[in-house]
């Protein structure tokens, strides 16, 4: 495993992953240092919640470092690779999280063979049922594929990918928990009108969606199946799916995607 692993910004994600690796032990939490440009407070509480190392000098978190975890806004990915490249060897592996970035934004800005990673986690990552994709650049050794993937799977799952597969990914994973919690709204607040007590509209749906992750990762059948299973011919089930294709669900989800496929693209161009 990675004897330093280096995280360049402070936020949600890079404490998700960070609290799934100091939890799995995979490494000590003194081999971990995290940076970030100005948010001491940020630090400190990192600091003392997972007892990692922290510092706001570029050069003394990124020297010796086996993997640099890009975890900044990706506004600042520019200034990032600026002050990273000074030090770096080239053996360093680069592990990005930053949405809508490509791979070529790393090469085209350091101007130097370097191995990248791409990734996309999910916010479920936060606690430890993310899913994520990644893939990886031409100089990435397959050591270097392995111990990244042990670092993600200590929050979830994670698919390697083509890069040209990212942006179906991020409209489908990375957007995806977006789209389920506006399901799940829509139901509670019709709850709501037939006058269902809301702690008991909360408790009956989220199970209800609990379960049904559970069905599809524990039975071998399809999800049209599964569907098929509980819609009983003339019945309430089927009643209800019937409304939601006349209402074409199908091709709002599909214009859903497409759209969050197309903004993905927009930003990686940008």
């Amino acid at each position: 495993m990675f004897e330093k692993i280096v995280f360049l910004g402070a936020g949600a994600m890079a404490e998700a992953l960070i609290a799934g690796i100091v939890k799995a032990n995979i490494v000590k939490p003194e081999q971990i240092v995290v940076t970030n440009k100005s948010n001491q407070a940020r630090l400190q509480a990192l600091a003392s919640n997972y007892q990692v190392q922290t510092t706001q000098s570029i050069e003394q978190a990124v020297t010796d470092a086996d993997a640099v975890v890009f975890a900044m806004k990706p506004k600042d990915i520019q200034t990032a690779l600026a002050e990273v490249r000074p030090h770096l060897t080239g053996s360093q592996v680069l592990i990005s999280v930053l949405a809508g970035t490509p791979i070529t934004v790393f090469h085209d800005t350091l101007t130097m063979n370097v191995p990248i990673i791409r990734t996309m986690p999910n916010t479920s990552s936060t606690i430890g049922y993310g899913a994520t994709a990644i893939t990886v650049g031409e100089y990435v050794t397959e050591q270097q594929l392995e111990q990244t993937k042990k670092l993600f799977e200590t929050v979830g799952t994670v698919t390697v990918v083509e890069e040209d597969d990212m942006h179906v990914v991020t409209a489908l994973s990375g957007s995806g928990p977006a789209y389920f919690y506006y399901m799940v709204e829509a139901m509670q607040e019709v709850a709501a009108k037939k006058g269902l007590e809301a702690t008991k509209a909360k408790e009956l749906i989220y199970q209800t969606i609990l379960g049904v992750a559970e069905m599809l990762q524990q039975t071998e059948e399809t999800p049209t199946q599964l569907r098929k299973n509980i819609t009983s011919p003339n019945g309430v089930t089927q009643r209800a799916v019937e409304a939601l294709y006349d209402h074409h669900l199908p091709e709002t989800i599909e214009a859903a995607i497409e759209a969050a496929i197309k903004r993905s693209e927009e930003l990686g161009k940008a």
